[in-house]
């Protein structure tokens, strides 16, 4: 490649840190969903700064800049959003979901001030703001599409079970969209949430209370490695969050010990690659970049062998691992009888 190619190679890369930016600004000023809205007739400039209460001069350099990063088609005039991208920001259903990854990934570098003095001391920051906690949770949504729409699929059993009826743990929760998403689908099942952050310890219970599903679920707050349940579940559950807690070794053990005779211990998670023939690919380029934010603050990714070697140190027994169409994978360990 030649230095000219490089350059465009390297400027095209800061054009996508300033697309980001655009992107996540359309999310959380609502431009993207009233363009949407707008359907094929779209909406010009100052209709669009009223709708979402701006102003008209940054709403215009807007649409400009998201006409220049092919996010709108905006011919001067009138600015409308093709459904197929309107899909991929805004519809958390769908495995496709990226607008949430969009807004934590912003949200996450407001917190950089600090990341070159990390790579020279190696400690971490102590904590992340309230900000940064509320901008996971739009990324865990897709991960509950991903378990509705691909991880029950695979599990057809788990699915069964819930029909059933069963007692389940979601370890280390969030702010409970899964535990609400869940209960929802599965009215028989009851369900514990377990989390240490105190801010989205708050943000579930209240979730938790305005979706009137307190008679089925309780939030508590604790470190996830001190958990004291004694086989009182039939299936504890880890959404992308087991190497996102301080001890994830305690944790497994702690969710274990948790579990029923016959339970289940279930683990989504993206796994790094395991070798650098890997590395040279799109979802690659977003993972190692995720991990260096995840080592910034005290945690880290793992390749799918680094979590087998999880459980290994937990003394579980070694989980079937399962590919996800979404690139996500699943980690299962039965309890005996």
């Amino acid at each position: 490649m030649s230095v000219d190619e490089r350059f465009d190679e390297l400027a095209a890369s800061i054009g996508g840190f300033y697309r980001s930016w655009v992107a996540y600004l359309g999310l959380e000023l609502g431009y993207f969903v009233q363009l949407r809205a707008a359907g094929r007739d779209g909406l010009a400039a100052d209709a669009l700064a009223a709708a979402t209460e701006c102003q008209p001069e940054p709403t215009t350099a807007w649409l400009r800049a998201a006409n220049a990063h092919e996010l709108v088609d905006f011919d001067g005039s009138r600015a409308t959003l093709e459904e197929d991208l309107a899909t991929v920001l805004l519809d958390d259903d769908r495995p496709e979901f990226l607008g949430g990854q969009v807004v934590s990934t912003v949200v996450a570098s407001l917190d950089y001030e600090r990341l070159v003095e990390f790579f020279h001391s190696g400690v971490p920051i102590a904590e992340r703001p309230p900000r940064f906690h509320r901008a996971i949770e739009k990324v865990t949504v897709q991960d509950i599409a991903v378990f509705f729409q691909e991880g029950l699929a695979a599990l057809p059993a788990v699915t069964d079970d819930l029909a059933r009826g069963i007692r389940v743990l979601d370890v280390a929760c969030g702010g409970g969209r899964w535990l609400i998403a869940v209960a929802r689908r599965f009215p028989a099942s009851r369900f514990v949430g377990v989390e240490f952050e105190p801010d989205s310890v708050a943000r579930a219970m209240r979730r938790v209370s305005k979706n009137g599903l307190d008679d089925r679920i309780s939030i508590q707050a604790r470190e996830i490695a001190e958990m004291a349940f004694r086989a009182e579940f039939d299936l504890a559950y880890f959404q992308d969050a087991l190497h996102e807690v301080p001890d994830p070794v305690g944790a497994l053990r702690a969710a274990w010990t948790a579990l029923a005779p016959k339970g289940r211990l279930l683990v989504l998670d993206w796994c790094l690659p395991s070798s650098v023939e890997e590395d040279r690919t799109l979802q690659s380029q977003l993972l190692w970049g995720i991990n260096i934010d995840e080592l910034y603050e005290g945690a880290r990714m793992y390749t799918r062998e680094g979590f087998v070697e999880l459980f290994r140190r937990a003394q579980l027994p070694e989980p079937t691992s399962i590919d996800l169409p979404s690139g996500a994978t699943l980690f299962l360990a039965l309890k005996a009888d």
